[in-house]
């Protein structure tokens, strides 16, 4: 194992020879499978994409924004985070906009003494004052430097982008900006990632919520000479993803096979809208699918939740599971949700509700559209 304060100078020495080569990639560009896992690999961690990170199927998530306090020096936060590497998750996720890095500074906290045993996910928000901005290289190794000092380490796991910046259109942008060239910028992205990663400050990159030809487009400029791959995806995937689904379905899940990319799906409980008893405070297409959601849970024995959580990692392309539970008895719930195999049966009734609830967002945005009414974003962990 390498210590935390030799990580760096490890990573950096290694820096493009660590290229294609070592993450197994073709000459075309095409991540190829992983290498087995070695005899002392814990069965229960799988490999996030083409990289050597082995992480947990449930990826616990730091937003806190019900029962835990964002402020980093919460210790309930920092035990509540340490419960969670007790009972088998090694995977955290984070991110700078969370309580404007509050979140950092506790997840920093909570694995003191124990960063070797997690892998920490943090993200860069492509805002300021909120307005987009165009992230740059020298924008990008600030906000690194940041994270850095906040989580109290020397290395951040995966880096991803928060979202579409300034020159990337995002999902909920129409014509003619949705169809803006952005290649250009693409290759600015993944230059300056391998940049950063070659420093040793991180040791892969991703984005999150970007539309498919820009991530086509990021894999594309991450595999060309010199330049280092993009390692995964962080995006929304639930039963109410609503158009989200198709995107991922028929767009990115194609992209992530034909990569070897990890993907983190966040909110399999929709962003709190299928946490049992809040049933009163939702719409009626949401209900419905929290009918269905019931009657598989009533006859396999468990939770809606589990069965919120069990029908996300049923996707092959899912690598881990992004939860915000913030109770440890919720984690340990929508953990046993990513052990559960849902039968064939139950997965086609509840994949039927969700194009149902799809059709149903679809047909309430075009009324919206019709006057003039503004599209509501995706949930966000």
């Amino acid at each position: 194992m390498i210590a935390d304060t030799d990580r760096r100078h490890f990573l950096k020495t290694l820096g493009a020879a660590a290229g294609t080569a070592a993450l197994g990639l073709s000459k075309a560009g095409c991540a190829t499978s992983p290498p087995d896992a070695g005899p002392e690999r814990p069965s229960h961690l799988v490999r996030f994409g083409h990289t050597d990170l082995w992480v947990s199927r449930l990826c616990q998530g730091t937003a806190f924004r019900t029962h835990l306090s964002r402020k980093g020096e919460s210790k309930e936060a920092h035990d509540f985070l340490r419960h969670c590497i007790d009972v088998g998750i090694n995977f955290f996720d984070t991110a700078e906009a969370y309580g404007s890095g509050e979140s950092e500074i506790a997840l920093g906290h909570g694995i003191a003494g124990r960063r070797h045993e997690v892998v920490i996910s943090t993200k860069a928000y492509p805002r300021v004052d909120g307005e987009r901005i165009a992230l740059t290289e020298s924008i990008l190794r600030t906000r690194v430097e940041g994270s850095l000092k906040r989580l109290g380490t020397d290395y951040i796991d995966l880096y991803f982008i928060h979202g579409p910046d300034k020159k990337t259109p995002s999902f909920h942008e129409e014509a003619p900006d949705r169809e803006a060239p952005t290649r250009a910028h693409m290759e600015e992205i993944a230059a300056a990632m391998t940049a950063l990663v070659e420093s040793g400050k991180i040791r892969y990159w991703g984005v999150s919520n970007h539309l498919p030809r820009q991530v086509e487009e990021l894999m594309e400029a991450g595999n060309q000479p010199g330049r280092l791959p993009l390692a995964g995806l962080q995006d929304y995937l639930t039963v109410v993803a609503g158009d989200r689904l198709s995107l991922m379905v028929d767009g990115l899940f194609p992209l992530i096979r034909r990569g070897n990319l990890g993907l983190m799906a966040f909110s399999p409980l929709g962003g709190g809208s299928l946490v049992p008893g809040r049933e009163d405070q939702q719409t009626s297409a949401v209900r419905d699918v929290v009918t269905v959601l019931d009657d598989v849970a009533g006859e396999l024995g468990v939770t809606r939740p589990q069965v919120c959580v069990a029908w996300v990692a049923a996707h092959s392309e899912v690598a881990s599971v992004l939860s915000g539970a913030e109770k440890p008895e919720h984690v340990e719930e929508n953990l046993k949700g990513t052990g559960l195999t849902l039968p064939a049966s139950a997965m086609a009734r509840l994949n039927a509700a969700a194009a149902i609830y799809a059709v149903r967002m679809s047909q309430e945005k075009t009324a919206r559209h019709s006057t003039g009414g503004r599209n509501a974003a995706p949930a966000r962990l």
